[in-house]
Order: C-alpha cells, then sequence, then structure tokens
C-alpha cells in the first residue's frame, strides 16, 4: 500500500456532488496553504480537459487542479474512458489514447496494467503533494464490477486513505441508498469510511437533525455536514446526467440557442457559459419536431462522429438542420459538429467507425472534405480571428481534440476563422459568421467573442446589445464562493483531520 495523506470522495450513485466535493476541498486546502491535488484513477467521461504538455485527461480533475492552483496533469487522471459506442471506448492511457476495447475485454485485459499505472501515479503525486483529494466513480458497490474495478474502494485501499460517502437528497431515497452502500462494503472497505455529507438540501435544515441522528446511531459513521442545493455554481458538470435545460418565458426578450444533443456527445463544456446569460435559452434538441424556431444553433463536438450523423438522419434533425441553413439560420460547428457540416466525411483506417474504407455524404453546409486520420491531435490553442473576418478583439484560447482533417474546397472561396499563434488557418467563416465551422473547444469561453455573437444575435431580433460578461473573472471567484459554503456548512476540523490523519476521531 501507498501511505498518503489525502481523502477518497465516493458516492451512492453518479451525480451526487462528488466531483463538487472535491473541488470545493481542493481550494480549502490551497486556501490553507496545503499543495493538494485532485486524483480520480480511472475516469469514463466524453468531456475532457487539454493539460500544458498536450495530454488529455478528465475535465473534471483540470478543473479540480485549477481549484487547488496547481498545474493539471496526466498522474492526476491516468486513465480515461472515452465511449464511441454502446460497447466500445476508446482507452486514454496516462493522456494518450491507447487502443479502443469492449467493456468485456477491458476488464478481462486491462487490469492488471491499470493497477500498475494507478500505483505508479499515486507515487508521483506523493512526492509532489502534501494532500490527495481522490474521487471515485458512480457507486462503490456496483457487485458486478467489484471484483475488477479501477476507481474506488480497490484505489483507496492501494493509496491507503480514508473515505467519505456523499449522497444526493434531492433525488430521494437518501437514508436506503446510505445505508444500502455501507451494507454491502465489504468490512474492512466499511472501516475506511470515516464520514458521511448530505448534498443538494432544500429547505430548513433544522427540520432533517432528526435524520442526521437516525444515520449516525444506525450506521456509526459521523454525518459531516448537510450541503443546501446551490444553482449555477460555475463548477462544469462531468457526465451527461449534469445536462440541464435553461428556458426562458417567451413573454421575456431573450435568445433561444438550440444544441444538438448528439448520442455521443463530447466536450459540452462548451456550452457552459450560456447559462450565465440572463437572456439566453438554451434547449437540448434530439429530434426533428423538437427543433422549432432557434436564433442558433450549435452542433457540438463528439467521439463518434459517423454514427452520430447517421443519428441525425434517422431523427429527422438532418433535413431539419439543412433547411434552416437554407432560410438565413445561424450555424456553429465545434469538432464533431464542424465534421458533419461538411460535404463528405471519409474514414480510410476506420479511426472514427471502426470500419475502414467508409466515406458518407455530411450536411453540405461547409463545402469541404474531412478525413479522419489514424492519430489523434490533441493541443492548447490560441490565435486571433483571422484579418479576412473583419472582427477585432483579444487573442482567444482553448484546445483541440480530434482525429480529423478539413480541406475545403477549391472552388468556393472559404474564409478561415482564426489564425492560431502556430501561424496555422483554423476553421472558417462563412457569410459574414452566419455558418462558423471550428476545432477550437472553449471557444465561447473567451467573453468577448461570445458578446459579439450575442450581439449579432440580439441585433438580428431587434433586442438591445448587451456589454460584455466577464465570466472567466467570475470563476476563480466561484471556486472561493464555492468552497466558503462548503467549509461554513461542514465540521471542517472533523474533515481536515481525516484528511491530514486518515485516523479515526
Amino acid at each position: 500500500m501507498i501511505d498518503l495523506k489525502g481523502v477518497m470522495v465516493v458516492g451512492t450513485s453518479s451525480d451526487v456532488g462528488k466531483s463538487f466535493l472535491v473541488t470545493a476541498f481542493c481550494r480549502i486546502l490551497s486556501d490553507r496553504g496545503i499543495k493538494a491535488a485532485p486524483f480520480k484513477s480511472q475516469n469514463m467521461s466524453n468531456n475532457s480537459y487539454v493539460t500544458v504538455d498536450g495530454k488529455e485527461i478528465g475535465r473534471a480533475q483540470g478543473i479540480q487542479a485549477e481549484a487547488a492552483r496547481v498545474e493539471a496533469s496526466v498522474w492526476m487522471n491516468p486513465i480515461l474512458l472515452k465511449p464511441r459506442s454502446n460497447m466500445e471506448a476508446e482507452v486514454v492511457l496516462l493522456g494518450r489514447a491507447e487502443q479502443v476495447l469492449t467493456g468485456k475485454n477491458y476488464r478481462e485485459q486491462f487490469y492488471e496494467k491499470g493497477l500498475a499505472v494507478i500505483r505508479d501515479s499515486l507515487a508521483y503525486l506523493q512526492k509532489h503533494y502534501e494532500a490527495i483529494v481522490m474521487e471515485g466513480a458512480g457507486s462503490p458497490v456496483e457487485i458486478n464490477l467489484k471484483s475488477r474495478e479501477l476507481v474506488n474502494m480497490k484505489v483507496a485501499e492501494i493509496a491507503d486513505v480514508p473515505v467519505i460517502l456523499v449522497a444526493d437528497i434531492d433525488r430521494g431515497g437518501v437514508f436506503a441508498s446510505i445505508a444500502g452502500t455501507l451494507m454491502l462494503l465489504a468490512p474492512g472497505e466499511r472501516k475506511r469510511v470515516k464520514g458521511i455529507i448530505i448534498n443538494k438540501f432544500r429547505g430548513d435544515m433544522e427540520l432533517f437533525a432528526d435524520g442526521i441522528a437516525w444515520l449516525e446511531e444506525n450506521t456509526k459513521v459521523p454525518v459531516l455536514g448537510v450541503l443546501p442545493y446551490l444553482e449555477d455554481h460555475m463548477i462544469d458538470g462531468e457526465d451527461s446526467l449534469s445536462f440541464r435545460e435553461k428556458r426562458i418565458s417567451a413573454d421575456k426578450m431573450a435568445i433561444d440557442i438550440v444544441i444538438i444533443k448528439l448520442p455521443f456527445i463530447s466536450n459540452y463544456s462548451d456550452i457552459e457559459p450560456f447559462y450565465y446569460e440572463e437572456d439566453v435559452s438554451i434547449r437540448f434538441v434530439e429530434s426533428s419536431e423538437n427543433f422549432g424556431t432557434p436564433d442558433a444553433v450549435i452542433i457540438p463536438g463528439t467521439k463518434s462522429t459517423l454514427f452520430d450523423l447517421e443519428k441525425l438522419e434517422k431523427t429527422g434533425l438532418a433535413e431539419e438542420i439543412q433547411h434552416y441553413s437554407q432560410t438565413g439560420g445561424t450555424i456553429i460547428g465545434i469538432c464533431g459538429g464542424f465534421q458533419m457540416l461538411c460535404t463528405e466525411l471519409e474514414d480510410p483506417f476506420g479511426s472514427d467507425a471502426g470500419k475502414k474504407g467508409l466515406k458518407v455524404k455530411g450536411l453540405n453546409i461547409i463545402p469541404a472534405t474531412t478525413t479522419f486520420q489514424q492519430n489523434k491531435q490533441t493541443m492548447r490553442a490560441e490565435g486571433i480571428f483571422h484579418p479576412a473576418t473583419g472582427l477585432q478583439g483579444k487573442k482567444l484560447k482553448g484546445y483541440e481534440i480530434h482525429i480529423g482533417q478539413t480541406i475545403f474546397n477549391e472552388e468556393t472561396e472559404i474564409f478561415p476563422f482564426l489564425k492560431l499563434d502556430n501561424g496555422k488557418k483554423e476553421g472558417c467563416y462563412i457569410e459574414d459568421g452566419r455558418v462558423i465551422g471550428t476545432y477550437m473547444h472553449h471557444l465561447f469561453h473567451n467573453d468577448e467573442w461570445r458578446s459579439i455573437w450575442l450581439n449579432r444575435l440580439r441585433e438580428q431580433k431587434g433586442y438591445p446589445i448587451r456589454e460584455t460578461n466577464f465570466i472567466n473573472e467570475k470563476k476563480d471567484k466561484r471556486f472561493d464562493l464555492v468552497a466558503a459554503m462548503v467549509k461554513s456548512h461542514l465540521d471542517w476540523n472533523l474533515v481536515e483531520a481525516i484528511i491530514c490523519e486518515g485516523e479515526e476521531t
């Protein structure tokens, strides 16, 4: 075992607040002068983050590193699984795509290799940080998976750290979920659980005093605190359970933005900033019946461009999007969404679809051909608006994660969207920005660009333009606010003792 100062946060299920709590703990420890690192041994998510050295980890761990005021690295999330079909996932090992495996083959072929890289990662973090705040995944008592799991109690055992169990009271059944989880843990695992946290409580917390008493009496585990339901905390969501719409009453001056909800949508944190624009409504659309008459459509990234393009055809959304474009609609395609907008897509190596030599028709909105390559490109990217766009503004920052190369048809005049610092022309800018295609993720996290784009939509509707909403300036402050809220509702002295001592108190 590796003896670390730290803690693992596990949950009674997915989306109970594990990532949120780890983020808050990282900021609190940083404020306390403790150099802390987040850690999630194995993450399954298509929402990823590019490190400064151009490697790929789960987005949650990247955000947690920012909260801890440390540079994110692959050691914080050594294994990232990116689903590309209902049966297969791409295995990203220490930041690099390694292979595609089915769930069965992953369990049978990768387990020992996974354990080894987890031990190496923990050893590295132990040398470079004073405390590790670890995150589990889903539930730690999935009986069919426990024998070869690489992310919950087995990893707590390897690191030899105590465990805190968090439950979501908002979804109901909180007593059964806590008691059931503890009952299903093996005796040695159960002994590691040093505290319980109740998350997403609505109402008067004094009315839950009897519930706390019952839990402590019947589980013999202290309740460390009850956290209120917190809206718009600005901590990026990690999985599809964190999708949420934002509807604004029809009688108000609002911009209606449709996000095409792809089956294998990736990096949907691209659209997070719109939640903090007061006059922007967000709708996730999966079928043509719900498309409506939006002011703009965003086709986001995907881990499986060709599969999701086929899904658009089957649901009627492909035809709907094409008609929307033909009638003057505003469209932005990001990464996989950019590829779908092209005239043709080719997969000579089977890199996207798993079948070599596929050629399919795209939405034919951008006159270009996308060809999928064998090797994935992952890099941080910075640049300015290409002079041909006529746009002015500060440097834009984001990142690229893709295996496709897009070449524009020679007979069509296409303006590039960006000019990157490396001299590369990036994306396309058509009809004064009515249609934009780009490989740059986090485009809308650039506050000035988002303001330019939204103000064009406002002007088209006859609405007054608005000043730039500088969300990025607020985000780091939001870490502080979230940390203060969490700390105020927990017995933090006990939590810190658990983290720094790992002993029963």
